[in-house]
């Protein structure tokens, strides 16, 4: 069964086509990771969801219902934390929580008291103290301390170290556990690698690429260490190896997925002390789709985007 389903949406801010006919699903009870840089349409993606933006065309389907017609009765059933996060800056940490709960239907008190201990939070400061980092943790805290069937999280650790990360990924495991499922917009790759059952690729308005990590790693190449007792010759003209380095019998160089095994025919006869074979990580099956885009840059820009609020939100049309 589809949580999510998405076909062929399409969303334009006057001239400029942000979604350019995307087709997204999320399976229940998975953690569904969704990556690409700066401007490629992940908020927009998930504010449409969420009924804060109009879809100019296409199809959506949110929990069975339609996000923008059934938007109030679907917030009932799903957690949503964004990257950026505002709170009112006279309350405590600890009476926001309590608000956004109670606007949700209610929280538990026993699971609110642990996060906050987990994530290291004084609820008792007033959230116009609060740092980025802490004001995450707010919403991270809030959300997780009440139930949900669909979590969508717009990078939700932006502004964390790498403690708290590790905490939230412990919290998203949990849900995952119980069943529910998660929607997980990051510029944090690793965090993707250790979540997510599927990843998708969104590229400039559309999805380049949807699988496990093991059906896409087949985009890019695998590092291989090797330590010979003989000296190799011609390791550079066979098939599928590129880049190929040494330091007298150590050898390092790149493998297509469909080389392995001729390379590792070709290296048994000289005499294998060491070996290690590095598969692709997620960051560079998304170096092989924005490469070219990234060399004409000069830089890569993975973090978060597209903010803004309101159903209209003219002001978003920089971040898509």
């Amino acid at each position: 069964m589809n949580v999510v389903h998405i076909h062929k949406l399409t969303k334009s801010f006057g001239t400029t086509q942000a979604l350019k006919g995307i087709d997204l699903s999320v399976k229940q009870g998975e953690v569904h990771g969704f990556i690409g840089p700066n401007g490629a349409g992940k908020s927009t993606t998930i504010r449409i969801l969420l009924g804060i933006l109009r879809k100019t065309s296409g199809k959506i389907t949110l929990l069975g219902g339609d996000p923008w017609q059934d938007a109030v009765k679907l917030h009932r059933r799903l957690l949503y934390v964004p990257g950026d996060v505002t709170l009112w800056p006279d309350l405590s940490g600890g009476e926001i929580i309590d608000l956004l709960g109670r606007l949700h239907g209610g929280l538990d008190l026993s699971r609110k008291k642990q996060l906050l201990e987990r994530f290291q939070l004084d609820p008792t400061k007033k959230s116009g103290t609060y740092s980025k980092g802490n004001r995450q943790k707010v919403a991270l805290v809030a959300a997780f301390s009440c139930e949900a069937e669909l979590y969508l999280l717009d990078e939700p650790t932006s502004g964390l170290d790498p403690l708290m990360e590790a905490v939230f990924q412990e919290c998203v495991a949990g849900v995952k556990k119980d069943g529910k499922t998660v929607l997980l917009s990051s510029h944090i790759l690793s965090e993707v690698e250790a979540l997510c059952d599927r990843v998708s690729i969104i590229r400039q308005g559309k999805i380049a690429e949807t699988g496990t990590l093991s059906e896409l790693r087949h985009l890019t190449r695998t590092t291989v260490n090797v330590e010979t007792g003989r000296l190799a010759t011609g390791l550079e003209k066979l098939s599928g190896v590129h880049d190929v380095s040494q330091n007298g019998l150590k050898y390092r160089f790149s493998v297509d997925s469909d080389a392995m095994t001729g390379v590792m025919e070709a290296l048994l006869p000289l005499e294998i002390k060491a070996l290690t074979a590095e598969p692709p990580s997620l960051e560079e099956l998304f170096m092989r789709h924005y490469g070219d885009e990234i060399n004409e840059r000069g830089h890569a820009s993975f973090g978060a985007s597209e903010r803004g609020s309101g159903r209209n939100a003219p002001n978003e049309r920089g971040g898509v």
